[in-house]
């Protein structure tokens, strides 16, 4: 049967597998995996012996041909990653997008996801949250883009890997304060598995005192901004600050403080300027 299968594997727990996918990983004629190694350790402890061939960030655009022709041709694939949903954070979007243009059927096999599960026990607001994946690598680049998500008023979802994780911290406590509440949910469904909810200036001593391990893969997640209306009056504020620093600075540290939208402020801050010249 000519189709793509998009499979979800475990995050940790071996045992969170679907009999669904156990049987589709079983039945299809090749499984295309992130790291063949990894999913052959899957394989193994399922007693499943169906081929493999990789699919990684690497060789996307060839072996997303490659498979698509090989499905038209009546194959019929898996597509898994490392773990959990794939195209969640992983590989797959350009495959599944070709498929789809081809006309080839794609179908979900739902399961296991650090993003759902982070979600489901973090205690913070479930019905509007936003999805953010891995910051940027560099600082500048991760602090304006937290900058810009800094009056979105749902839950904020982040990926992070360990060796990243104390500046990421950094960054949130600069741009949204110590006091938000954040949730640092860490190797899920594993055996070292750590939830923590507390103030984002919590969470840094934590992580400094060790109580939070670095090790791992992060799930981080971020309470949003609450529907307060500022007690500052914008205009009084921008001209303290305009005293001492360009409008453009200005505006940033006003919107970090009223919650209000840099680019209105921005334009306060310029007419102020310009009625005192």
């Amino acid at each position: 049967m000519s189709v793509l299968y998009v499979v979800a594997t475990p995050i940790g727990n071996l045992e969170d597998i679907t009999a669904r996918a156990i049987r589709i990983l079983a039945e299809v004629d090749l499984i295309a995996a992130e790291d063949a190694r990894h999913t052959s350790k899957l394989l193994a402890h399922l007693n499943i012996s169906t081929p493999i061939t990789t699919y990684h960030d690497h060789n996307e655009s060839t072996a997303s041909l490659m498979l698509l022709d090989r499905i038209k041709k009546g194959a019929s694939i898996a597509l898994v990653s490392d773990a959990g949903t794939p195209l969640i954070a992983d590989p797959g979007y350009r495959l599944v997008k070709l498929a789809i243009e081809e006309g080839v059927k794609v179908i979900p096999v739902p399961g296991p996801s650090a993003l759902i599960a982070a979600i489901s026990i973090a205690g913070l607001p479930s019905d509007r949250f936003t999805f953010y994946g891995f910051l940027p690598a560099k600082a500048k680049a991760r602090e304006d883009f937290l900058t810009r998500t800094i009056n979105e008023t749902g839950t904020l979802v982040f990926y992070e890997s360990p060796h990243r994780m104390v500046k990421t911290i950094h960054a949130f406590e600069r741009v949204f304060g110590q006091d938000r509440l954040m949730v640092v949910a860490r190797e899920l469904t594993k055996t070292f598995e750590q939830v923590v909810n507390k103030p984002i200036g919590e969470i840094r001593r934590q992580i400094e005192a060790g109580d939070i391990v670095v090790k791992g893969e992060f799930v981080l997640l971020l309470q949003g901004r609450l529907h307060t209306e500022s007690k500052l009056d914008e205009t009084v504020l921008l001209e303290a600050l305009l005293a001492e620093l360009p409008i453009s600075k200005a505006a940033d540290i006003a919107s970090r403080l009223t919650g209000k939208r840099k680019k209105d402020l921005y334009k306060i801050a310029l007419a102020i300027k310009e009625n005192h010249q």
